[in-house]
């Protein structure tokens, strides 16, 4: 019963062998159904005999998308080094020009990829915003053999979403969405898609994990499946066993570019919220905060006095932004947005994008171990402005000078103008200069740089090296193994570090 590599499929006599291992197992769990004690109450299932009357009721919903884009890509052929004076000079002159010339021209370039109707009479179509991103032409090629010209309305780079609409003479065969959260890991899941090129295909797999993050994107919630994907099926649907949209295929995971069984889809819960706005305003309207925050460690959340490592910690504030105006602080921690829990730092951007523009919702916090409670009106997001970004990591390096006070590994000095000259530190920095760091140390652990600048020690602000010595002696003396650090870098972005005291 060995599945074909090549191709993902599983032969006819492997899949009649698979059924027959469920019938004797079903047989054999009916024989012995007196003995309670042996045999469980139910036996295992195989998955579905068969998808196909599902994918032909879906499949003349998913259409393949093909765009035409015009590049003026230049490739200069660079010439050969003659010797002064080569007969060949005027020849080579001649071809080496009409070669770059014939380059410079503008050329069409095509590509494809997936995408489903959700609205047939208005023409609605979902697709990802990198197989549109930059097109001249947008055409939807339908399972019938019709092509029409697309039209986009909107798209996101963020979520990689976009939303196009074609003019059809008649109604079109649409899909509905269906709910994502509801969605478990092991339940069977269909793809259908324009894989390389080759027209509606289809492939079947399970949920393999839940809310991935991949780093494409702030949002990112990916469903995880091992059905098939390859290039070519990215904006196409990722159906549950009711023929509902649970996901957008969107990303793979492949060394040589085809399926290895990791496929990323968008939720549908996700994809819903920004397809409306698309459709509505032609663009996203998310909220913002006006945070700048950063993973709460298990170093980080000790130095703080939780009991765990949980929620957003706020590494920088817009003073002029929702959470400068209501009041919330860097060192802040993030643990409730609107009544939602954040249990770790990445859910706080979905959650904020996700909240009605101009909404006054609670914020719960913890500020020095205590919890607090604020209320923050929630704005507009512009697409200039990160919010709830990473801080930055800082890692400008500096040349190693001896220094007043040696601390963790670091050798700090007072913040003068020739320490703000030498690291181009900006006027509105205040505190201590790290001006050098040593070797091994656990401040080099947590990549703290010469030019960085401790602007709090444990929520206290400090601004002699003697106030940082005094503080982590402080915290040594109550039993803390690591020190929070505010730091800043020379363009005034902070970030937190929790560095270990006992590196001492």
């Amino acid at each position: 019963m060995a599945l074909n590599v090549r191709t993902g499929f599983m032969p006819r006599n492997s899949l009649a062998a698979l059924m027959a291992l469920a019938m004797g197992a079903s047989l054999a769990a009916g024989a012995c159904a007196q003995d309670a004690t042996k045999t469980p109450a139910s036996v295992p299932t195989y998955g579905p005999a068969s998808v196909a009357d599902l994918a032909e009721n879906l499949l003349d919903a998913v259409v393949n998308i093909s765009t035409t884009q015009t590049v003026a890509a230049r490739r200069s052929v660079p010439m050969p080094q003659l010797p002064e004076g080569s007969p060949f000079q005027e020849f080579f002159d001649e071809f080496f020009n009409r070669q770059n010339k014939d380059q410079d021209q503008p050329r069409r370039v095509q590509s494809l990829g997936s995408g489903f109707v959700i609205d047939g009479k208005k023409g609605i179509i979902i697709t990802n915003n990198h197989v549109i991103e930059g097109a001249d032409e947008i055409t939807a090629n339908f399972n019938d053999g019709t092509k029409l010209t697309a039209k986009l309305i909107g798209s996101d780079k963020k979520t990689d979403l976009a939303v196009l609409k074609v003019e059809p003479e008649k109604e079109l065969k649409a899909v509905s969405f269906g709910d994502s959260d509801k969605s478990r890991v092991g339940d069977w899941v269909m793809a259908i898609g324009n894989p390389f090129g080759l027209g509606g295909t289809v492939t079947v797999g399970i949920v393999s994990a839940r809310n991935r993050d991949i780093n494409s994107g702030p949002y990112d919630n990916f469903i995880q499946t091992d059905a098939a994907i390859n290039r070519g099926n990215s904006g196409g649907p990722l159906f549950d066993m009711h023929g509902n949209v649970i996901g957008i295929n969107t990303a793979i995971i492949s060394p040589s570019g085809g399926s290895i069984g990791i496929g990323f889809a968008i939720p549908s819960d996700t994809a819903q919220h920004v397809i409306a706005q698309l459709q509505q305003f032609g663009e996203t309207r998310r909220g913002w905060l006006g945070v700048r925050i950063q993973q709460v460690t298990d170093e980080i959340a000790e130095s703080l006095g939780m009991d765990r490592a949980r929620g957003a910690l706020v590494a920088g504030v817009d003073d002029a932004g929702p959470a400068g105006v209501a009041g919330i602080e860097p060192g802040d921690v993030i643990v409730s947005f609107d009544g939602k829990d954040v249990p770790e730092m990445r859910e706080l951007p979905r959650i904020v994008a996700d909240t009605q523009i101009g909404k006054e919702v609670d914020v719960v916090l913890l500020r020095k171990g205590k919890e607090k409670d604020l209320k923050v009106t929630v704005g507009l997001l512009k697409e200039s402005e990160e919010d709830a970004s990473a801080a930055d990591d800082g890692t400008d390096k500096g040349e190693v000078q001896p220094a007043v006070t040696s601390v963790l590994g670091m050798q700090l000095s007072a913040l003068d103008d020739a320490g703000r000259e030498k690291y181009k530190i900006g006027e509105d920095v205040k505190g201590v200069l790290v001006d050098g760091v040593e070797s091994g140390s656990a401040a080099e652990e947590k990549r703290v740089v010469a030019g960085d600048v401790i602007v709090e020690v444990a929520q206290e602000p400090v601004e002699k090296p003697e106030d940082v010595a005094k503080q982590i002696a402080n915290l040594k003396k109550e039993g803390r193994r690591t020190a929070l650090l505010l730091l800043s870098n020379p363009n005034g972005e902070l970030r937190f570090v929790a560095v270990r005291t006992e590196a001492e």
